[in-house]
């Protein structure tokens, strides 16, 4: 009689923001893999990697900028995948160790919401790659097709995000691998076609070449990895109890970093051969009829993006005190993005607009991702109070507002930092709206450090607070403890003088 391996089970995930009790985190390093690759196979990054190109930048500069940069920003996102495999916890409640327990629920409802917006984003992407599959084999629909098709993808999605963490690590099991087989043939026949300019380049020496290069970091360079860190922890957290943080760092760094630069530079290196920024047109252009059975599998690449926003903004809502069943969240989360989809398909120029919004709004991120890291391996050593995480719950807290979490419920420390980090990473950054333009950047040419100005400031700054309020704590203490001291010297020795004349004083009134 046979036995079926429980990790590779497609059972409904009825877990919440609770902790992963040990016998349910079943997941191994190499499913995290897979995860992450899938989510990471996408035509976004064609158009990211070739940006470099579309900014002055020589292939070679190019690929090196992104193989480089995401050393960095995937290796930051391995060491966040450790804190949830660590604790068992999602990310966002990770965060209440950090925020305090209502502190925490500022960057919660930051996260659902943006969370929610790329699944609408990302849905209307993929049109254009279906679109364009379809205007290949001869089938021209219009808006009605595009809402079929939209419906469809969305019924997709949708439905592995409801069933949750064991369907999505089902299925990117299955189909990442097939994908990154036919992704390997892309790559071999775009170096068999395409012969594009290693060192040709329209940005000169100096200035424009460094804003170049910055803002490629911001993009697809060190950005890429800082902008997956709030979903992080929200899938580590099913890790095998026995897994070494070494194995979870290695399998889910590698995950987005193989596929992140392998697709941009495959992007760069077709933009450098002539064939544009767009997603379809630069398959169509390398490879003609032989685009279509590609282009459907890399469609694969948003709705595994997708099937990941719409858990982790589950996740994100009931972190913040929302208390309904995690799938049911999921469905309202993915029929909220189904309108957001259908205000696109009809105005494709907003659609634009915002998906620009978006992609500036991260700029969030790199402040908050530093705070964490400090907090979580610099000041507590790694480790946290799992219970203390969900004490102080709003039904338990005193009418007085008194909390009883280890934690608190409002951070200042770590709330102020966060503030100021976001206006250091805006000071410095140059988005593709005026709004998203900071005062650095403009002064420095368009150069974009947001990611860097943001980190640093926040990260710092929560650092000198944390340790001088350490400091005053410590200091508040041995002072108690000494006057504690002194009384009692002082009303010992009182005592016992007290205690030695009484005698002398009855002697004499005695004799």
């Amino acid at each position: 009689m046979t036995t079926i391996d429980q990790s590779e089970a497609v059972r409904f995930d009825a877990h919440g923001i609770e902790p992963i009790p040990a016998a349910a985190r079943d997941s191994t390093p190499w499913q995290q893999f897979w995860i992450w690759s899938g989510a990471n196979i996408a035509p976004i990054n064609w158009v990211l990697g070739a940006l470099g190109i579309s900014l002055g930048l020589t292939l070679l500069e190019t690929v090196a900028v992104i193989a480089l940069g995401n050393l960095v920003g995937c290796a930051v996102f391995g060491l966040f995948n450790v804190m949830g495999h660590r604790t068992g916890v999602n990310q966002m409640v990770l965060g209440r160790a950090v925020f305090g327990r209502r502190g925490a629920i500022i960057p919660g409802l930051v996260q659902g919401l943006l969370a929610m917006g790329w699944v609408g984003v990302n849905t209307w992407v993929v049109l254009d790659l279906v679109m364009a599959i379809l205007a290949q084999m001869g089938v021209h629909g219009g808006t009605t097709l595009k809402y079929l098709v939209a419906g469809l993808i969305m019924v997709v999605q949708l439905g592995l995000a409801l069933f949750g963490f064991y369907a999505i690590r089902t299925f990117e099991k299955y189909t990442v691998p097939a994908t990154v087989l036919l992704m390997a043939v892309m790559t071999v026949l775009a170096v068999a076609q395409v012969h594009p300019q290693w060192g040709a380049g329209t940005a000169a020496a100096g200035g424009s070449k460094l804003t170049a290069v910055t803002q490629l970091l911001t993009a697809i360079g060190i950005g890429w990895g800082i902008s997956w860190l709030p979903y992080s922890a929200d899938y580590s957290r099913f890790i095998r109890v026995g897994v070494s943080d070494r194995k979870v760092f290695w399998s889910t760094a590698l995950g987005m970093y193989v596929p992140t630069v392998w697709l941009a530079a495959l992007g760069a290196y077709l933009a450098g051969g002539g064939g544009g920024a767009d997603p379809s047109s630069l398959v169509t252009s390398a490879f003609g009829v032989m685009a279509i059975p590609v282009l459907l599998l890399i469609m694969h690449g948003p709705v595994a993006t997708n099937i990941l926003n719409l858990y982790s903004c589950s996740l994100a809502a009931l972190s913040v005190g929302i208390r309904i069943a995690r799938w049911k969240i999921t469905l309202i989360a993915g029929l909220v993005a189904s309108v957001v989809l259908a205000v696109f398909v009809q105005a494709d120029s907003f659609a634009h607009a915002f998906d620009q919004w978006m992609a500036s709004i991260l700029v969030w991120i790199s402040p908050w991702a530093s705070i964490v890291l400090i907090d979580f391996f610099v000041l507590r050593r790694g480790r946290v109070d799992v219970p203390a995480l969900y004490d102080g719950e709003p039904s338990e807290s005193s009418l007085s507002g008194s909390s009883p979490s280890l934690y608190g419920l409002v951070n200042r420390n770590a709330l102020i930092s966060l503030g100021i980090g976001l206006v250091a990473a805006w000071s410095w950054q140059y988005g593709l709206t005026p709004a998203t333009q900071g005062p650095i950047a403009l002064a420095t040419n368009g150069t974009d450090f947001s990611w860097l100005s943001g980190s640093l400031v926040a990260g710092g700054l929560y650092w000198l607070l944390s340790t001088r309020t350490a400091r005053a704590s410590a200091t508040g203490q041995a002072t108690g403890r000494a006057a504690g001291q002194v009384t009692g010297r002082a009303t010992g020795q009182t005592t016992g003088r007290a205690a030695g004349r009484t005698p002398q004083r009855a002697r004499k009134r005695i004799g």
